[in-house]
């Protein structure tokens, strides 16, 4: 993203120069005071324009007298990548890039699907960009290995099973993998666990005390400010509304959470018992212990080295140099940039090909936030097209489905589920589950030819919730009073107030109809009997370990394995492009972004506001209630909703 803006400053510069140039070219070169006066570098280039200084400017792509705009500009660009005097170098002395040395590697951060966004710069690293940069690494002739300083990591744990491979793909090509880490927790220590050898700084520790979920309920604030949430729900274990309706967890909830928390505590104990030779008995007992100061992890053989980072980068005794996750080629960017303005057409590959779909975030009617929402939204109105547009195109000779979604609006998901069996049709359709593809995100996976998933994700969810904010109390409490009258029996069920028995009893009849119809998708898809999947549908959440012997996930794999499973069905070679929706963001797409996002109904104000407190204090908090009070409002406009109640797992 950096590279982008940069890169975009240089072209406007260039473009504004070039402009300027041209209103000097229109002043008579032989009347050196209007030139004189219309240059505004001469004077500062010691003096005026000659019919040969013109000449060479021509030539040169400069203003005159030898000045080379682009030059300096590159120049300058060069400067703002070079690091500083009181920096880190950019490499050692003695480092040749024609002969063997290793790379030195920053990663840290939020590892997304695909990243967010925005006008001030990109939102995380997406997973599948860093395992492409490291397996381009591991093709690397003069590349003896890596040495990674890791910094906090913050991904899903399915994520990070699926880079963990791409580390290990490197380390299988030859190359040597060490990393250095100040301190880590559960999912950096796992991502770590990967590397050849580990170091831990002085006074760092290791903390790896398990996995954990946190529920959060917000009905007790509801409550203070006079808002009633009215949800009903079809499925025993359909918990969606729970944090809304609820004060703590249900049965249900509780028993659904504890499959999840067993089936990733599983995971971390295989991993490292692997990776670091430990008994599984012993690890269990590692986790109990939780924290453990740097000598102590090194003593339990969970790192290999207790140093300062300078200390074991340089104990590898070779030229070393630094390596950066998108590296920076000017070509490719300033192509970059002319797609960015719309001069250029998407990149998409030439001949068969197979693409990959991503459909990240939650499932919204209509056009959503716009274009940049198919990054971090799933809009009909935005999906649906993309998928007819990749069925009539005869070189997208299969498609991959890369879902990471809770789920959203039945509506929404029912659209898109026709675009998905319209395009399977025409070609194979794979679907890749990342951390999460349940409720809705199960709706439009399970028409699919063919269904991955990793151990840990998190799937199924078959069951509908429908309801509504009702804030008339609220409104009642700062003296709005409202009256509603109508004519017809329920002329006014969709006032400020909670509905009726009777109206209940209406929305509940249109719930069953959409768990009927979710129900038979699932049936059809996966080739079984409604009152089989009934029996494991009822809105329960399942692993996707779980979910593989329930029936409703064919393989246990991520994305790599998805794109080559389509390959095959595509008969396409192992090594041809991908086509990638969404591609990058355009300047159209910024614009048509302006102005979206789901807007807070009256009495939800004030909780917006309580929530950016709390994110203040913790922002995973904060991002929880926030995205429960965005869930709340989206029911003012989709009343049944296929959604999956997830807490936040760390």
């Amino acid at each position: 993203m950096r590279a982008l803006l940069v890169e975009t400053a240089l072209a406007i510069a260039v473009a504004a120069c070039s402009h300027q140039s041209s209103k000097l070219d229109q002043v008579p070169l032989h009347d050196s005071a209007a030139a004189k006066e219309a240059d505004p570098w001469s004077s500062a280039l010691g003096g005026s324009k000659t019919d040969d200084d013109h000449d060479a400017m021509s030539a040169s792509g400069g203003l005159g007298g030898g000045f080379d705009l682009q030059g300096m500009l590159q120049k300058v660009k060069a400067a703002l990548d070079k690091p500083g005097f009181y920096e880190t170098p950019e490499s050692s002395k003695d480092f040749d890039a024609g002969k063997p040395h290793w790379g030195v590697l920053a990663l840290s951060g939020q590892i997304v699907e695909k990243e967010a966004f925005s006008l001030t710069g990109g939102k995380g690293t997406e997973l599948t960009k860093l395992a492409a940069r490291l397996r381009e690494l591991a093709s690397d002739a003069q590349l003896t290995g890596l040495v990674v300083r890791v910094g906090g990591i913050a991904a899903s744990l399915p994520d990070a099973i699926e880079l963990r491979a791409a580390m290990h793909d490197l380390r299988a090509a030859g190359k040597h993998l060490y990393c250095h880490v100040e301190g880590a927790e559960n999912i950096t220590y796992l991502v770590l666990a990967a590397c050849e050898r580990i170091a831990v700084a002085p006074l760092g520790e290791i903390v790896i005390e398990g996995p954990a979920a946190m529920p959060i309920h917000i009905k007790g604030l509801l409550d203070k400010l006079g808002v009633q949430a009215d949800f009903i729900h079809v499925g025993a274990y359909k918990g969606a509304a729970e944090p809304l309706t609820r004060d703590a967890p249900s049965k249900e909830m509780e028993e659904t959470i504890g499959a999840i928390l067993d089936r990733r505590l599983q995971t971390m104990v295989d991993v490292i018992a692997a990776e670091r030779k430990l008994e599984p008995a012993r690890v269990h007992a590692l986790i109990d212990r939780a924290i453990m100061p740097a000598a102590d992890a090194k003593a339990e053989h969970l790192i290999d080295d207790v140093a300062t980072f300078e200390a074991f980068r340089d104990a590898v005794d070779a030229p070393w140099t630094r390596i950066e996750l998108e590296p920076e080629q000017q070509l490719k960017s300033m192509l970059a940039v002319a797609r960015f303005l719309g001069a250029m057409p998407v990149d998409r590959p030439m001949g068969d090909h197979v693409a990959v779909v991503y459909a990240v975030g939650d499932i919204v009617d209509g056009d959503g936030d716009g274009l940049l929402g198919a990054r971090q939204q799933i809009a009909s109105h935005t999906l649906v097209p993309a998928l007819r547009a990749l069925a009539a195109d005869d070189s997208v000779k299969a498609v991959v489905l890369r879902i990471d979604s809770g789920g959203g609006s039945a509506e929404a998901s029912e659209q898109i589920w026709h675009a998905v069996n319209e395009l399977r049709g025409k070609k194979p359709v794979v679907v890749s589950m990342s951390d999460v593809a349940a409720s809705g995100g199960y709706y439009i996976a399970c028409g699919a030819n063919r269904i991955f998933a990793l151990d840990d994700t998190l799937t199924g969810s078959i069951g509908v919730v429908g309801g509504r904010i009702a804030p008339a109390a609220a409104l009642a409490k700062l003296g709005v009073t409202t009256f509603p009258i109508g004519r017809g029996k329920h002329a006014t069920m969709n006032s400020l107030a909670p509905w009726t028995d009777e109206e209940r009893a209406l929305i509940q009849t249109l719930m069953a109809d959409v768990y009927k119809t979710f129900v038979g998708r699932v049936a059809d898809g996966r080739h079984k009997q409604p009152a089989e999947i009934d029996a494991i549908a009822q809105g329960r959440v399942w692993t996707g370990a779980k979910a593989k012997d329930l029936g409703l996930v064919d393989e246990i794999g991520g994305l790599d394995a998805a794109v080559a499973y389509a390959r095959t069905l595509a008969k396409v070679g192992a090594g041809s492009d991908l086509e990638i929706y969404p591609p990058t963001p355009t300047l159209r797409d910024v614009v048509n972004g302006f102005g979206g996002g789901v807007h807070a109904p009256l009495g939800l104000s004030a909780p917006h506001e309580l929530a950016e407190l709390a994110r203040s204090i913790d922002p995973t908090l904060g991002d929880a209630v926030g995205h429960l009070l965005d869930v709340a409002a989206s029911f003012a406009t989709s009343r049944v909703q296929a959604r999956a109640f997830v807490p936040v797992l760390r």
